[in-house]
């Protein structure tokens, strides 16, 4: 394959690619990480330093920015272990809480996140809510005593099980418009009347997916992380990162499943040369690899402007890039399995459980089609239909 530099790409960012891709070729198991090996993936990870690469330096982390952490959780990826966490727990919750946080948190959870001793779950999507942050009914409501009782439910929420808490998006009523407004608090796993149910899923991935309920569960006054005023600035604080890091996800799946069927359509062979000689195995192989590519360049950049402090520029160019990375992962996975054809669907090759992997790309943390909505609105200025 050509190279994986980005124009971004400093000496450091190189090193931190390459480094990355040894160690994650070192443990790849030819399917995914389960159980323990996940979570020993995840705590050499950490001692490395890769997985708070993006957190401050005063913390224990790298003090880098989503740039470095994306290449992290690409590189994973692309060679056939990714971490699904790295998405939740550093990016959205070790982000938010160093943006916002008090130094009282920001001391209590960051320097477990950043060596991966502590892990935080990130609960926003609600069973009628969907894609739209503006309907959450989660609410939060002030004790007399200054704390919070939370009252609602989660749906889809990644590794509730072993997260040591849970960065929830409530609502709190703004008593003079009446309107509610969104605000995040940190919700310790053994909190009384925080529950959670296992969602199986047809679906081969490390994380479990949970449907969480708190039932008056009661925090302490600091539960809440920033201003209870700030609203959405704070939600997407967390929001922005997150669509970053999907889309590394993304492409890193559409890299190990290009790199299978390349390497495959080299050494197959039916009739006089190897498979990979004949144009309809070809060229599709090679359209996948250009709009994985482009795709790249996209989040390079959404992640750089991220980092620089544009957050309404990170925010456009975040949603375009996991919308590229996820339309380009579903095509490289889709064109890897027809190139292995029959061995494509078999354990050997581990192909088949992508299939279902790569659609998750596109419709988390928001489906392509909010995504189209955001672009025509905000970025074309046509008017919305709801």
């Amino acid at each position: 394959m050509t190279s994986t530099h980005t124009p971004v790409d400093t000496p450091e960012r190189v090193a931190l690619r390459a480094a990355v891709s040894s160690f994650a070729k070192g443990h790849a198991p030819g399917g995914p990480q389960e159980g323990d090996s996940a979570l020993a993936l995840w705590a050499e990870a950490g001692k490395l330093g890769y997985l708070g690469v993006n957190l401050p330096e005063e913390y224990g982390g790298g003090g880098a920015g989503i740039t470095e952490l994306s290449i992290v959780l690409e590189e994973l990826g692309a060679g056939g272990c990714p971490l699904l966490m790295l998405i939740v727990s550093p990016a959205i919750c070790g982000t938010v809480i160093a943006r916002f946080g008090t130094a009282e948190q920001k001391e209590r959870w960051l320097p477990g996140l950043a060596d991966g001793s502590v892990t935080m779950a990130f609960g926003i999507t609600e069973p009628d809510a969907g894609s739209n942050s503006h309907r959450i009914t989660t609410t939060a409501r002030r004790t007399e005593g200054g704390g919070w009782i939370l009252n609602g439910r989660k749906v889809f929420i990644s590794g509730v099980d072993i997260a040591d808490a849970t960065l929830i998006v409530g609502r709190t009523e703004d008593y003079r418009t009446g309107k509610l407004k969104p605000c995040l608090f940190i919700v310790p796993r053994d909190a009384l009347g925080f529950s959670h149910r296992h969602i199986p899923m047809e679906l081969s991935a490390s994380e479990k997916q949970f449907e969480v309920v708190l039932d008056d569960v009661r925090l302490p006054p600091d539960a809440l992380v920033g201003d209870e005023d700030a609203g959405l600035l704070q939600l997407f604080a967390g929001l922005n990162p997150e669509r970053i890091m999907t889309a590394a996800f993304a492409l890193g799946m559409g890299r190990y499943a290009l790199d299978k069927a390349v390497d495959y359509a080299r050494t197959r062979q039916v009739w006089k040369e190897p498979i990979g000689a004949h144009q309809a195995i070809a060229h599709p192989l090679a359209q996948a690899h250009i709009e994985l590519e482009l795709a790249r360049l996209m989040m390079a950049k959404a992640a750089y402007l991220y980092d620089a402090g544009d957050d309404a520029g990170a925010g456009e160019a975040a949603n375009m890039a996991k919308y590229a990375a996820g339309e380009a992962a579903v095509k490289a996975v889709d064109q890897a399995v027809h190139t292995l054809g029959g061995n494509g669907l078999t354990a050997e090759y581990g192909l088949a459980r992508l299939v279902t992997a790569a659609r998750v790309a596109r419709i988390a943390p928001v489906s392509r089609e909010m995504i189209l909505n955001f672009v025509s609105h905000q970025t074309l200025g046509l008017p919305k239909s709801y």
